[in-house]
C-alpha cells in the first residue's frame, strides 16, 4: 500500500519535520571519526570529501562499530586519496582484511587512482559524476553529495528506509517499495543543510527509531509519524521472505614450518575473495569435494569453520601440517590471520594454541 500520510498542517508539515530533525541532531548527534559535528560544520569547518567516501565505501556492508577501527587505520597510513591511490593494490586488500566484501577494496583502489590521476586528488561534488566513479552506487554518490558537499541529494540507507516506511505507514515489502521510500526521503530533503539532514535520519534509525522495540516517545518526528499513530511502527519495514541459502563445503590447508611460518596463496585475482591472501584450499561445491592437499605432509584435521556469505553458507574442514615450507610462499604464523580475510582468519585460528605458542617464541 502507498500512501501519503504525513500531515501536511503548519505544525507537523514537511518544514516542521525537517525543523525538529535537525534541532535533534544538534543535540544528539553521533560522535563519528569521519564525521564534522554541526557546530563545527555551522562554525565552518568543511568535511574532507575523501574522508566521506572512505566511511560511506566501508559502511556499505559493514556496521558504524566495525568500520571505525578501519577508517582510523586507512587514513592513518594513507591520509590522501592520492596516498592511497600510489599504495600497492595488495596492501590495501591486506588492510581491508576482516571487513568482508572485497571488490568493494578493489574498487576503492581503482576509484582512488581516477580521483588523483583524472580530477587532481579533488573528488567530483554531484551525483552524476560521483557515479561515474568505481564501486559508487547511487547511495554512496548520494550520500558523498550532500555529506560532503551540503548537495541536496535525497540519502537513502538501511536506517533511512525504516524511518521513511514507519513515518509514511508504508505497509508493501521491501525491496519492492524502496522507490516509494526514495520519493519519500527526496520530499523531506531541505534545501539548506542537507548533509546534516541526512546524518540527521542515519542517525535518528541507528539510536531511536530502531529495528526492535523503537523509542517512539522521544522521536523529535513523533507528531508526523503515520506508522505511530496506526500503532504498526515497530512492524515496519515490511520485509519479503529471504531465499533459503545453500550450503557449501571445501578443505582448507594450513602448513606450518618451524620457523613459525605458514604457507599462503594469493587468490585468483576474478571470483570470490579475489586477490586475497589466504590459506590453500579446495574448491567449494555443495558436497565435499576430493581433498587434494597442496603438500606431501601428515595432515591431521583439526576443526571446521562455519562462515556465511551474501548467497551461500560455507563449512571448511581445516587440516594442519607441520612440515618444511621451502618454496612456498609464506607469512609469519603471528601475523597471518590479521592479513586474511575472515574466514581463513577463522582457520589460522583453530591452529592449536600450544603450536602457534612454539612456534612465536
Amino acid at each position: 500500500m502507498t500512501t501519503d500520510n504525513a500531515p501536511s498542517d503548519g505544525k507537523t508539515g514537511v518544514a516542521s519535520l525537517q525543523r525538529e530533525l535537525l534541532r535533534w541532531y544538534d543535540r544528539h548527534h553521533r560522535d563519528l571519526p569521519w564525521r564534522i559535528s554541526p557546530k563545527d560544520r555551522g562554525a565552518g569547518t568543511e568535511p574532507d570529501p575523501y574522508h566521506i567516501w572512505l566511511s560511506e565505501v566501508m559502511l556499505q556492508q559493514t556496521t558504524v562499530a566495525a568500520a571505525g577501527g578501519y577508517f582510523l587505520a586507512f587514513t592513518r597510513r594513507w591520509p590522501r586519496v592520492e596516498d592511497l591511490a600510489a599504495a600497492p593494490l595488495e596492501d590495501v586488500l591486506e588492510a581491508w582484511a576482516g571487513l568482508g566484501y572485497y571488490a568493494r577494496a578493489r574498487n576503492l583502489h581503482a576509484c582512488a587512482r581516477i580521483v588523483a590521476e583524472a580530477h587532481g586528488g579533488v573528488f567530483p561534488d554531484t551525483e552524476d559524476e560521483l557515479r561515474a566513479l568505481p564501486g559508487i552506487g547511487a547511495y554512496t554518490a548520494a550520500a558523498v553529495a550532500a555529506i560532503a558537499f551540503d548537495r541536496p541529494a535525497a540519502v537513502l540507507d538501511g536506517n533511512i528506509e525504516r524511518v521513511m516506511a514507519r513515518l509514511f505507514a508504508e505497509t508493501d515489502p521491501l525491496p519492492g517499495i524502496k522507490p516509494t521510500l526514495y520519493a519519500h526521503a527526496a520530499r523531506l530533503t531541505p534545501p539548506a543543510r542537507p548533509g546534516d539532514h541526512a546524518q540527521a535520519l542515519m542517525d535518528l534509525g541507528a539510536t531511536v527509531c530502531t529495528p526492535r522495540n523503537p523509542a517512539c516517545g522521544v522521536c523529535p518526528l513523533m507528531a508526523g509519524c503515520e506508522g505511530r499513530r496506526q500503532g504498526i511502527a515497530a512492524t515496519l519495514p515490511v520485509k519479503a521472505p529471504k531465499k533459503v541459502k545453500p550450503t557449501r563445503h571445501g578443505w582448507v590447508w594450513a602448513l606450518v614450518d618451524r620457523k613459525g611460518q605458514i604457507m599462503v596463496v594469493r587468490r585468483p585475482e576474478k571470483g570470490l575473495l579475489g586477490g586475497m591472501l589466504a590459506l590453500p584450499s579446495s574448491d567449494w561445491t555443495e558436497t565435499l569435494p576430493p581433498a587434494d592437499p597442496p603438500a606431501q605432509a601428515h595432515w591431521r584435521e583439526i576443526g571446521e569453520v562455519r562462515h556465511t556469505f551474501t548467497h551461500f553458507h560455507l563449512r571448511l574442514t581445516v587440516m594442519m601440517a607441520e612440515a618444511d615450507t621451502t618454496g612456498s610462499v609464506t607469512r609469519p604464523l603471528a601475523e597471518a590471520a590479521d592479513a586474511m580475510p575472515t574466514v581463513f582468519a577463522k582457520a589460522v585460528r583453530l591452529l592449536p594454541q600450544s603450536t602457534i605458542s612454539a612456534r612465536n617464541r
